[in-house]
Parts: C-alpha cells; sequence; structure tokens
C-alpha cells in the first residue's frame, strides 16, 4: 500500500488534454525539418558519415572497439574484438575463471589506471571499495524510500544527484577529488539500485522491505545476489556470471552515447554528480542501455506467438513479421541483432553465450536456449534477405544478457541499473581522461535551415 502522500496526484500531472494535443501539433508542424536538407549540406546526423561509421571526434587511450581489419589498405569485416587499455577483454574473462576468482574489480582498476594490478593493488583497490560501500545515515529512509519510483534508474540518477548534498568537496574537480567520487559511486552504485528497487516493491506491490547490508568480504556481483535475495543465497556458478556480465558491460569504447555524454558534459566544468547522473540518463534509453529489456519481451511474445519453438519455418515466419512491423511492437525490429560496430561478431556475446548454455541447464531453462539459439541463426538469415544487408549482422550482448538475467531471477527493472553498476567504471575513467585532456568545451554546430521572418505585433498577427 502506498503512503498517503503518493496517493494524492491527480490527472493534471499526467492526462494529455485537447488542448495539449493541439499544441503538439504545432510542435510537429513547425519543427519538422525536410530530410532532404541532411543530405544537401552533408550533415553527419548521429555524428556517422553516410556509410554509417562514427565521425571522429576525440582521443582515447582507455578502450577500443575493432571490427575491421585495415592491415591490407582496405577494411575487411572482422570477428569483433574489445580491448581495455589495449588488454584483450577475452584474455580477463579467460585469466579469471582459470584462476578462478571474480574480475569486475580487476577490471575497474585498468580502466581507471591503465594498467593490470598485481595483487597488492588488486587486494587495496578491493579494500578501498569496501570502505566507501555505505551510505550517509538515513539516506535510504529520507531519499530512497521517500519518493518510490518504478523506474529504477530515475531513482538512480535522483540517487548520484542527491549524494552531492552530502559532499563537502562535491564541485572540486581536481583529479584526486575527482577520483575519490568516482570511487565512492562505483562503490555505492549496486546499493543504491537494489535498495530503490526493495522499496519500490514495497510501496506498489506490498512485498516484505529488507535491507542486506554489504559484507566487505564479498565481490561486487556476490553482493549484488545477496543483498537482493531475501535469503541471501545464490550459486557460485551465478556469481561468476554475473560478474562477466560487469566485466563486458564495463566500458565500450569512448564513441557510445552514454560515455559521449560523460566527455559532453564533464568538458563544461560540472561536477562528477552531474555528469554522471546525465551518463544515466542516456543509458536509460532503449537504443542504449534498456535494449536487453525489449529482447527479453520480445522472446516472451515468441513463446506466446510460436507454439512450437523447435518449429524453424514458424520461428522464421515470425522474424520476418517482426520486421514488417507485424509483431510485437510494430518496430519493425529484431532486437538483439546487429551494431552500429560490429558487423561478423560481438565479443561480448559470444564470450557470454559460452556461458548461457550452462546456465540454462542448471536452472531447468535449455529448451529457452534452444529457442535463443534457434533465434539467432534465424535472425541473420531474415534480415540479411529482408533488409538487403550483406555486410553481416550479428547477436549483440542485448541478445542473450536479459535471458542470463532472468535466468538469475534478477527483476526486470534492474536490467539497466545493472549496466550502469558495471558502466561506472568506464565513465570514471573517460571523466578523468576528459578533464586531463580538455581544454574547451565540446561545442558541435548545427545550421539553422529557417529563412528569417519579421516581427509582427501582437494585435496584427
Amino acid at each position: 500500500m502506498l503512503p498517503k502522500e503518493f496517493n494524492t496526484l491527480d490527472d493534471k500531472y499526467s492526462e494529455i488534454t485537447p488542448e495539449i494535443e493541439a499544441l503538439a501539433g504545432l510542435c510537429l508542424e513547425n519543427s519538422t525539418i525536410d530530410a532532404s536538407l541532411y543530405t544537401k549540406y552533408q550533415v553527419n546526423r548521429g555524428l556517422r558519415d553516410l556509410n554509417g561509421n562514427g565521425v571522429l571526434t576525440g582521443l582515447t587511450e582507455i578502450s577500443e572497439v575493432m571490427a575491421f581489419d585495415a592491415s591490407s589498405g582496405e577494411k575487411v569485416p572482422t570477428e569483433g574484438k574489445l580491448f581495455f587499455r589495449g588488454v584483450n577483454v577475452e584474455e580477463l574473462v579467460r585469466g579469471s575463471i582459470d584462476e578462478k576468482r571474480f574480475a569486475f574489480e580487476e577490471s575497474a582498476y585498468l580502466l581507471i589506471f591503465g594498467r593490470l594490478p598485481d595483487k597488492g593493488q588488486l587486494d587495496s583497490f578491493t579494500q578501498l571499495l569496501e570502505k566507501y560501500r555505505s551510505l550517509p545515515t538515513s539516506f535510504v529512509r529520507d531519499i530512497i524510500m521517500k519518493a518510490p519510483s518504478s523506474d529504477m534508474m530515475n531513482t538512480l540518477s535522483r540517487s548520484v544527484l542527491t549524494l552531492h548534498a552530502y559532499d563537502t568537496k562535491a564541485n572540486d574537480t581536481s583529479v584526486p577529488n575527482v577520483l575519490r567520487q568516482s570511487l565512492l559511486l562505483t562503490a555505492v552504485f549496486p546499493l543504491l539500485a537494489v535498495y530503490g528497487y526493495q522499496s519500490y516493491r514495497h510501496y506498489f506491490a506490498g512485498d516484505d522491505f529488507f535491507i542486506h547490508t554489504p559484507k566487505a568480504d564479498l565481490s561486487t556481483a556476490e553482493n549484488i545476489l545477496q543483498m537482493l535475495r531475501k535469503d541471501g543465497r545464490y550459486s557460485e556458478l551465478e556469481a561468476r556470471i554475473l560478474d562477466i556480465a560487469l566485466v563486458l558491460h564495463a566500458e565500450h569504447g569512448g564513441g557510445n552515447n552514454s560515455t559521449f555524454t560523460t566527455h559532453v558534459v564533464s568538458s563544461s566544468g560540472t561536477d562528477t554528480y552531474s555528469s554522471v547522473a546525465a551518463s544515466l540518463c542516456s543509458l536509460k534509453g532503449p537504443k542504449h542501455g534498456g535494449a536487453n529489456i525489449k529482447v527479453v519481451q520480445m522472446f516472451d511474445d515468441i513463446k506466446r506467438t510460436v507454439k512450437d519453438w523447435g518449429d524453424d519455418a514458424a520461428v522464421e515466419a515470425y522474424l520476418r513479421a517482426l520486421l514488417h512491423g507485424k509483431a510485437f511492437d510494430g518496430a519493425g525490429l529484431i532486437y538483439g541483432m546487429g551494431h552500429a560496430v560490429y558487423s561478423l561478431s560481438d565479443p561480448r556475446a559470444n564470450i557470454f553465450k559460452r556461458f548461457v548454455e550452462t546456465l540454462s541447464k542448471e536452472k531447468d531453462r535449455f529448451d529457452e536456449y534452444l529457442l535463443y539459439n534457434k533465434v539467432q541463426q534465424l535472425a541473420e538469415k531474415v534480415i540479411a534477405e529482408e533488409r538487403r544487408i550483406y555486410k553481416g549482422v550479428s547477436a549483440n550482448i542485448d541478445f542473450y544478457s536479459g535471458f542470463v538475467y532472468s535466468m538469475l531471477d534478477l527483476p526486470l527493472e534492474l536490467y539497466t541499473p545493472i549496466f550502469a553498476i558495471a558502466r561506472i567504471a568506464g565513465w570514471s575513467a573517460h571523466r578523468i581522461e576528459e578533464l586531463i585532456n580538455s581544454g574547451k568545451i565540446i561545442r558541435p554546430s548545427y545550421k539553422n535551415v529557417l529563412e528569417r521572418r519579421p516581427y509582427t505585433p501582437l494585435a496584427e498577427r
């Protein structure tokens, strides 16, 4: 049952009245730009050239996304690779598996400080995160529980902005202070997300409200699971796979939308909390971090619509209906397929897929894994035929991440916040890099294409 104050909102806050509808028509009429003008003035829409490649807007040493081999002088599509500070992410994951340890903390150290830590450095870094892994006194009661929301990304953004008020050096943009703030946010993001979700479930669904404090001897992945579950229990496989998910989401080149937001906002000289909140708002979008939710919802529709999951023809027919806007949400997309950079493969999806089969067997959901595998194979063929795309279309990390999260019993509301819990490491590294190297505010150019006109007195309009 919601507290009394949450029952006082009326339709004036959410109703779209006829007056608003009419005014929206004015927006559409007077804000729609002729699409041909973008070609006429050679505008790189979305900061991409006519071939879909990102326009070079900066330099970075933090990460690299590789999808082509240009050693012969010609760009040839290759299997995708992702590097953190020059280190292949696949080797990072493999090393942690071989040594039976967790890798997210090591990856965060590598991204932020630019080198792989030795054991002593990693232990010290982990202890530093443990030191910061707590919230101000009464923060949960006064902030998180005060205005619970069904949107965990908005809850996360509000909590981050509120932490500004608890920081006596909130606006100090010196590197040591920004580093301190970055480590603090890296440490508390899991708490903000999980406690925000617990508050939402309590007030909106009537669930028991419980708070599990983080444990010093657990990794970030283990703490997420033990804080989220009422009994605090989880299997080693569950924790290992969630840890790998955090590594794969921690960073993905400087050109993705939320990381570019980090650079843009940081270049203005604003504080860390504002910068991170802006990046969170970017990540929330369904074209970015919210995509894995769409994949899960799409598969729920497939499972309801296709009676025999083993029938290739039926699955293929559904996928063609998707592309023609006649299935699921009518958007004409097969969610989780394709990527702005990768063509032959997304290395993150390839790494993830190796563990999905094992987890699906442990969770007795192997039949769903086979459906995901079938959709991936058929979608590549269907998209190539329907869209006449021949450069290669492969599954991206969102294709499998939602399925993994559902098998880990993570609620849908936390899918994108889990992404944020990981990506704060990359954002932190990029913010520090921007502050060290930037001398100017990032200010792109927009060309006005409306003719000038005289002012008309009010009485004559």
